[in-house]
């Protein structure tokens, strides 16, 4: 058998278990998950790589409609998986009738749907939700479209047909040479990592706006010899009334974030770190391309 080697780009709207199904697809957790959607700000590039093929995954952010700046560079992502992508994993959401009527209306997904140059697998995820005869149903329907080299009914969460859908994947990637080398899993540094880990946690922990409204630099990284690496990170806000929430009464908030953060982390590292966090405001960040820019979403040729 000749080497295969390609990019697999996974798309679909916020929350359709994108992340869920690329870790599961690695065998481990390189993208963040909670259960608000808009988790993922940026593409996660994901490498399984075995003797005869490589496929590199693009976990990206949901597709939306932008409503500011932050959120228009999140579908720019989008838009360049697409371009890069040798085959693509378009992902529904079957326990929602509404995410599935959504995501065929869709402009972008409806797009990639009806261009029959591009190599598409159909994921009907969650499908542990249905019942089987609504299952087949599905599945009959999507395959009578043509549109798609396969239609895979999978649940993320519990690992249910995701060997099937890797062998199909790896059946429509395109022979050639691997881009990595095999102990890479991803292109992301250990930096990028934590500063997620920070957030998911911030996802889990607080309500409302306030996970939207943060962004995590990690400030400084040491590591030491004769004591634990130390981690220093700020939680950046867009104003100067959420500060007081992410730190909490008496600090109590924080403290818990910091804990829940630091556990994650070296879980991640496989060593104990010193975790510090600091909150700073940043007005209106998520609109600002001076902010953007420094916090890595607009690159250097967008100026």
């Amino acid at each position: 058998m000749k080497n295969k080697s390609g990019y697999a780009a996974i798309i679909g709207l916020p929350n359709v278990g994108k992340s869920t199904l690329m870790n599961a697809l690695l065998g481990q957790k390189i993208s963040i998950i909670t259960a608000k959607p808009q988790t993922t700000r940026k593409r996660i590039l994901g490498i399984l790589s075995e003797k005869d093929y490589q496929i590199i995954f693009l976990d990206t952010p949901g597709i939306l409609k932008p409503v500011y700046l932050l959120q228009e560079k999140m579908m720019e992502d989008v838009e360049s998986s697409i371009k890069d992508a040798d085959v693509f994993i378009i992902i529904y959401d079957v326990s929602s009738i509404a995410s599935i009527k959504e995501s065929e209306e869709n402009e972008i997904i409806k797009s990639l749907i009806d261009d029959d140059s591009k190599e598409k697998i159909l994921v009907l995820n969650k499908i542990d939700t249905l019942p089987q005869d609504k299952t087949v149903q599905l599945i009959e329907k999507y395959e009578g479209t043509k549109k798609f080299r396969s239609v895979i009914p999978v649940s993320a969460n519990l690992n249910f047909n995701i060997e099937r859908l890797k062998n199909e994947i790896i059946e429509n990637l395109p022979e050639g040479p691997k881009y990595y080398d095999d102990e890479i899993v991803s292109d992301g540094t250990e930096r990028f990592f934590v500063s997620e880990i920070i957030r998911e946690k911030i996802f889990e922990l607080y309500e409302d706006e306030i996970p939207y409204s943060c962004e995590v630099l990690i400030a400084e990284f040491k590591e030491r010899q004769s004591a634990k690496d130390y981690i220093s990170a700020e939680i950046v806000v867009e104003r100067d009334s959420q500060k007081p929430i992410i730190i909490g009464k008496a600090g109590r908030a924080i403290k818990q974030l910091g804990e829940k953060s630091r556990k994650a982390i070296e879980e991640f590292l496989g060593k104990e770190v010193y975790l510090e966090l600091r909150v700073k405001v940043r007005e209106k960040w998520r609109s600002n391309p001076v902010f953007l820019k420094s916090f890595g979403y607009i690159r250097e040729k967008e100026g």
